[in-house]
Formats: C-alpha cells, sequence, structure tokens
C-alpha cells in the first residue's frame, strides 16, 4: 500500500460507528496509524471560514503576532521557535483551546486549565466565532471517531467518553509553514538551528488528531520503515492515533511517526486538532485490548504529567523527550512506534 486509507463515515450525527465504520477505523490504525475521511459531517462553508480567518492571522504584522506570545506558563498563544525532537521546526503556530468550564464567563480569570493557560485572541473580526465553532465541530467528530477505535478494541463504544468530559484538554493548532525561517537572521542566530525537516519526526501524545491539511501537500508518515507521502484530497480529513492510543489498545494500534518535509516553492498551512483526555486520566491498556496469553505492555501513564512533560520539550530544549517507551513494562517486546 504506498496510500494511507480513505474512509467515508457517512456524515455522521453523533450516531453510534457501524460496524463497516469500526473495521475500517481498527484496521487503519492498527496497519498505517493514518487515515483520511470524508462525508465526516463537518460543514464545508465552516472549514471555508476556517481558512480565511487563518490565512488573515497569519497575514498580520509580526509585531502583532508576537503581541500574542504563548510562554511556558501559557502554551495558549502564537510562537514561532517550537522544537520537535529538539531541533527548531520551520513554522509558526497559533494554539487555542476549549473553554473548560462552560459556567465560568469566557473573560472569567479562573477559566483556565491550570498547565495551559488561557486563549489569546487576535484582533480580526469573527476570528474568535468561527474558530469556536470549528473547535465545537471537531470536538463532535473526536468523540465519534473515539468510539470507533473503543469498539475496535471489543470494548463498548463509549468506553473512554469518561476521560473526554468537560475537562478535556483538546486543542486547536493553526500551523503555517513558511517558504524559508520565519526569524530574522539576527534572531535564528540565537535560537536552536533549524533541522532538516519543517516539522521533525513524532508521534503525537494524545488519543487522536484531526487534521485539515491545504493542497500542498508535505505530510509524511513512517509505514514500515519507510516515509509515505499523506496526499491532500479535497473535503477530506486527516485522522491519526496518538500516544495515549496506543497505550489503551495496548499496542494494537500504531501511533505513528510522522513529520513534515520543507517547501521550497510554496508556504503550507494546516490545522490539527488534538483530541486530548483530561489531565486526571491515567492510561493503561484496556482490558478488551489484552490478547489471551499476553498482558498489559504499560504501567499507568499519568496523562497531565505527560503532556506536561511532551510540552516543556516542544517549547525549549529541556532534555530528553519523553515517550510512552519510558512506560514500558520490562520484557514485553515493542510493538508500536512509542
Amino acid at each position: 500500500m504506498d496510500q494511507v486509507p480513505t474512509i467515508d463515515l457517512g456524515r455522521p450525527h453523533r450516531s453510534t460507528p457501524g460496524p463497516a465504520v469500526v473495521d475500517a477505523v481498527a484496521s487503519a490504525a492498527a496497519e498505517f496509524g493514518f487515515f483520511q475521511v470524508v462525508q465526516h459531517g463537518i460543514a464545508p462553508e465552516l472549514i471555508e471560514r476556517v481558512w480565511g480567518q487563518t490565512r488573515s492571522f497569519f497575514a498580520l504584522s509580526m509585531e502583532q503576532k508576537r503581541g500574542l506570545q504563548r510562554t511556558k506558563d501559557n502554551t495558549r498563544g502564537y510562537y514561532d521557535r517550537e522544537l520537535t525532537k529538539n531541533a527548531r521546526d520551520q513554522k509558526e503556530v497559533l494554539d487555542l483551546a476549549h473553554v473548560p468550564f462552560p459556567e465560568l464567563a469566557a473573560d472569567d480569570p479562573r477559566n483556565h486549565h491550570a498547565i495551559d493557560g488561557s486563549n489569546q485572541w487576535p484582533d480580526l473580526p469573527g476570528f474568535r466565532a468561527t474558530m469556536v465553532a470549528y473547535l465545537v465541530a471537531c470536538e463532535s467528530l473526536g468523540l465519534y471517531l473515539l468510539e470507533a477505535f473503543s469498539a475496535g478494541l471489543g470494548e463498548a463504544a463509549r468506553h473512554l467518553h469518561r476521560h473526554f468530559g468537560p475537562d478535556h484538554t483538546s486543542f486547536l493548532r493553526l500551523n503555517h509553514y513558511p517558504v524559508g525561517d520565519v526569524l530574522s537572521p539576527e534572531e535564528a542566530a540565537r535560537e536552536t538551528p533549524l533541522g532538516d525537516m519543517a516539522l521533525h519526526h513524532h508521534s503525537d501524545s494524545g488519543a487522536l488528531t484531526v487534521l485539515l491539511q491545504d493542497d500542498v501537500g508535505g505530510l509524511q508518515v513512517n509505514h514500515r520503515g519507510r516515509w509515505v507521502d499523506v496526499v491532500p484530497q479535497p473535503g477530506a480529513l486527516v485522522v491519526n492515533t496518538g500516544d495515549m492510543m496506543q497505550v489503551w489498545s495496548n499496542d494494537r494500534y500504531r501511533a505513528a511517526l510522522h513529520r513534515v518535509a520543507p517547501r521550497a516553492e510554496r508556504a503550507r498551512s494546516s490545522l490539527p486538532y488534538f483530541f486530548n483526555p483530561s489531565y486526571a486520566t491515567d492510561s493503561v491498556p484496556l482490558p478488551g485490548a489484552i490478547a489471551a496469553g499476553d498482558r498489559p505492555h504499560y504501567r499507568p501513564i499519568n496523562w497531565g504529567a505527560f503532556r506536561q512533560a511532551r510540552a516543556d520539550g516542544d517549547f525549549a530544549d529541556y532534555g530528553a523527550e519523553v515517550q510512552i517507551s519510558d512506560y514500558r513494562i520490562g520484557g514485553v517486546r515493542n510493538g508500536g512506534a512509542g
């Protein structure tokens, strides 16, 4: 196979995934850790508005964007020197999250995660409303896909829902990959040097990721030791398995390594929605995922601690990046991409 699978979801409206969708998702997650979905239920009109607002944001002056600069203590906002695998990526980003406590007003100072901080919104007409609507749409799709992943392991479809209540920690990232370095030569000289990739190889740390990518291309997934292009399809979203899902599946699903190759001709944009559980979640292999004669491959992983360590490594070079392999139980063969 030289392309990741494409799965027709049949425009879900929060109904439980049927056997055909469950089987297709489970097969793709086990073989590739990546697939594309069409008829996914997110309105094309909303996606067009999201693209328009994304272009408007990255067209702002550097001074305006850096006015929303994120910090080590507030991971929400703009950043132009992120690291992956201790190498600087050729990109700039804006991170936005769900409002975690619906009973509080959006501007209430308590309305933020203890780890993440609070959203910083650009002064662009319609930006906030558009991104909030897209966050809600991605949340709905994420729950539907979560049910397919769970059912594919022999668990009840809603088995993992308890970890994705109002305090789930999902967030949206706006990525812009410019042609060349976004930093000035003087700034670049003071920072970690650019690596040879626009985004270096990694696996996503959470449950699953829903990605909207433009038509430029460059996303690649490692499949059986070979880098395979995830070719953009009109109207499709890319879905990939995260580290926590690999743990829940006891290595039946792959949190596949992926990267973004640099493009010399055109800038690239993408919007990953990272569907992540509550920080109180302790991820352990699900009973249904443990085959007869096998045993759990991982000891419990607290998502809050794991995410904090991964976020620290993304913001600056704080040493080796945490991996789920650090939690692998001794004597268990490494059966996944952790």
